[in-house]
């Protein structure tokens, strides 16, 4: 693996984000829980620590605030070799698919008739859909190699529920989609009367079948294209 796949610098400055989004990911680094985050990360680097994604805020660079019309919420990046490149689901071009993400492809062409992305590129990196209005935000930005919710509880979860509040307050009505109890826990901080929010199983093959509301089937690619040619968005 070379350097460029992991995080090489604990310092934001390094981490490129929107225009948009400057005022809020400067607030939150400048104050106290933002400050602790940027200890923890220079620690665990300085431990010899792989991390990754090499760009935690990546999705904040792609989707500006003003270009958000759907949001999709992962919980933390991908902790495999290669895998993580700083946008909920998605992974490098010519990394095979994780489980999820081959759910969502398939969910995808069952609902709007979308083959599967090309492979190797763009496989299953999600990019195009950045670029284009999907804001792919995990609640936790970075993890270690190996380690699964490693990075859990130790503040980019202050900083990703302001995003979510900022775009939940903002002047376009969005789409949301909430897979999975960690992603439908952020529904509280969503206005439900102003957009529109859909709900399921995660797409992970442990619940993508199973009731109460099964991912596979949940037609949510559809409702969501539905909405906004009906003038919602």
């Amino acid at each position: 693996m070379s350097a460029g796949d992991q995080l090489a610098s604990s310092d934001p400055a390094d981490w490129p984000v929107a225009p948009g989004w400057k005022p809020l990911v400067d607030e939150f680094f400048g104050g106290a829980v933002g400050q602790r985050l940027q200890g923890f990360l220079r620690e665990r680097l300085d431990a010899g620590a792989v991390i990754f994604p090499p760009q935690p805020l990546r999705a904040l660079e792609l989707t500006p605030p003003e270009d958000v019309r759907v949001v999709i919420l992962g919980q933390d990046p991908y902790h495999g070799r290669g895998q993580a490149e700083g946008l909920a689901f998605s992974v490098a071009p010519g990394v095979a698919l994780p489980p999820s993400l081959r759910n969502i492809f398939k969910e995808l062409e069952r609902d709007l008739g979308t083959p599967p992305p090309k492979f190797p590129d763009p496989g299953g990196s999600l990019v195009k859909w950045a670029t284009h209005g999907v804001l792919l935000l995990n609640t936790c930005l970075t993890v270690e190699e190996g380690q699964a919710a490693s990075h859990a509880g130790r503040g980019w979860e202050v900083l990703t529920d302001a995003v979510i509040r900022h775009v939940a307050n903002g002047e376009r009505a969005v789409v949301f989609m909430l897979w999975g109890a960690h992603a439908q826990s952020k529904r509280a901080l969503i206005d439900t009367s102003r957009h529109k929010v859909l709900m399921s199983n995660h797409p992970s093959p442990l619940s993508a079948l199973r009731p109460p509301v099964p991912f596979i089937g949940c037609g949510h690619f559809g409702q969501a294209r539905a909405w906004r040619e009906a003038g919602r968005s």
